[in-house]
Parts: structure tokens; sequence; C-alpha cells
């Protein structure tokens, strides 16, 4: 398949994890895909091993909506046909009860997984509808749906996301857009360790006796979405490990991490 013959994706919080791996699935199948996130060198190591050179990267962080806004415009010509957007980058920040929270991860999850979803939506979203075709997948998260201790605001965020999918479904009825929410359970990527603030031993601890998702995994799921024909729309895939019970949690253990996307 030529380079670029399926048109332009943007992923969002591509320099690791789900976004990095659905970055260099999209490439390998056509895409010319926008690679956004914060970190420019690993940005700029995604590209460099893209062997079909298909990846661009682009700093900026889904929190700065004018920042945004202005990577997005200074977008080479050949990356202005966006028809597909991967709603990816977000984040998870400490266990606990409600009552003993911190307002300041509180706060920055707000930002990343509910805020910086719409910056990037309210940005992009008007480039695919004006084509008269594309795709819009979310990535959400079991943690939407079932009940993990110290998991409060982090699940809420992610109800949000599914939510949001299903509205934007009606609003986007006759424009030739779909819209599609991919909800993992357990996945071994980075995002254990941002949650637990860097600390490896106590992320790795999580997947003690279970096999979890990989960011593959994940990435062939969204794959799939943006592969059925025009008449399909995937409206959700919730996959989980196949060991992993619907509880989110372990007795004797601290609670599971419930899979989710990966830092802006």
């Amino acid at each position: 398949m030529a380079q670029g013959e399926r048109g332009v994706a943007v992923v969002s919080g591509a320099s690791s994890g789900f976004g990095e791996r659905t970055a260099q699935v999209l490439a390998r199948q056509g895409y010319l895909v926008v690679a956004l996130a914060r970190r420019a060198d690993r940005l700029r190591a995604l590209a460099e091993h893209d062997p079909v050179g298909a990846i661009l990267p682009v700093v900026a962080d889904v929190r700065d909506r004018e920042g945004l806004d202005r990577a997005l415009n200074q977008l080479p010509e050949d990356f202005h046909d966006i028809s597909v957007l991967v709603n990816n980058a977000g984040q998870s920040r400490g266990f606990g009860p409600l009552q003993s929270g911190r307002d300041d991860a509180w706060r920055e999850m707000i930002d990343t997984n509910i805020t910086g979803l719409l910056n990037v939506g309210g940005l992009v979203l008007p480039r695919i509808v004006a084509r008269g075709s594309g795709h819009v997948v979310n990535i959400g998260s079991i943690a939407a749906h079932y009940p993990y201790l110290g998991g409060n605001v982090y699940a809420a965020t992610k109800a949000f996301v599914h939510q949001l999918s299903l509205n934007m479904r009606v609003d986007l009825q006759g424009t030739g857009v779909r819209v599609s929410c991919v909800a993992p359970g357990m996945a071994k990527t980075e995002f254990a360790k941002v949650r637990y603030d860097g600390d490896e031993e106590r992320a790795n601890a999580l997947y003690a006796g279970l096999e979890p998702l990989t960011a593959e995994d994940v990435a062939e799921a969204v794959s799939w979405c943006l592969a059925q024909p025009a008449r399909v729309n995937v409206n959700m895939i919730e996959l989980m490990p196949s060991e992993q019970h619907f509880g989110l949690g372990f007795a004797g253990s601290p609670p599971a991490s419930p899979g989710g996307t990966d830092d802006v």
C-alpha cells in the first residue's frame, strides 16, 4: 500500500504505550501519522525507527489548546487530509479513597483525560467532518464500567470518555464520520509506572501471576475498528486479560491498575 493512501491519522499520547504502538501499526497499514505528545525525544525516536517513514512527530500538550492549535496549523501539506483521530493521551495519578485524595492529582487527570480529549477533538474533528468521511477512536478503560478500590476520579474521567463517544455518534450522524471507543483492561505499559510516580518495582508488582494485555493488543483493536466497512460502526470494544476478573483488585494486594491510556 502506498504511503498515505489511507489518509492521515492523528494519534495523541504517541510517545509510549498504546499511542506509540498504534502510530506504528497505522503507519505500517498505509496511513501518514501525526504522532502527538509532549516528549520530543521519544517522538523523534519513534519517527527515526519508522521503517516506512510515515510518522511525523509533533510536540504539543493536549491540555494547552492554543499550543495544540498552533501545532496542528503548522502541519505540512501532505498531512492536512486528516481522516482518523485516535484520542489516546491520558493518565492516572495516585490511589486512595476520595476523602484522602490529592486535589492536584485530580486536577491533572481531569485536565488531561477530559479537557485534553476535548481540546484535540474540538480542533481535529471539524477537519474530518469537512472531508465527509473518517473515524474517531477514543481510548477508554474498563474502569469506566467496573469500580475498583482507589480508582474514583480516574474511573470517572473514563466514564466521561465512554459517554462522550456515544454522544459524538449522535452529533455526527449523517456526516460520514464514525466513532468508536476501545476500553482495555490491565495492560503493561508505562501507565502504572506513571501512576506510582516512577516506582518501577511497585508498578511491576501489579502484574504478578497474570499475563496482562500488551500495547499491540490495543493497537490491533483500534486497527480493527478502522478496518470495518463504512456501513459498520463499532461502538465499543472491551478487552481484558483472560485471567483478570471484574472486581479489579486482588485480596491481600494493592488494587490492580485497570488499564487506560498513556501519559500525555
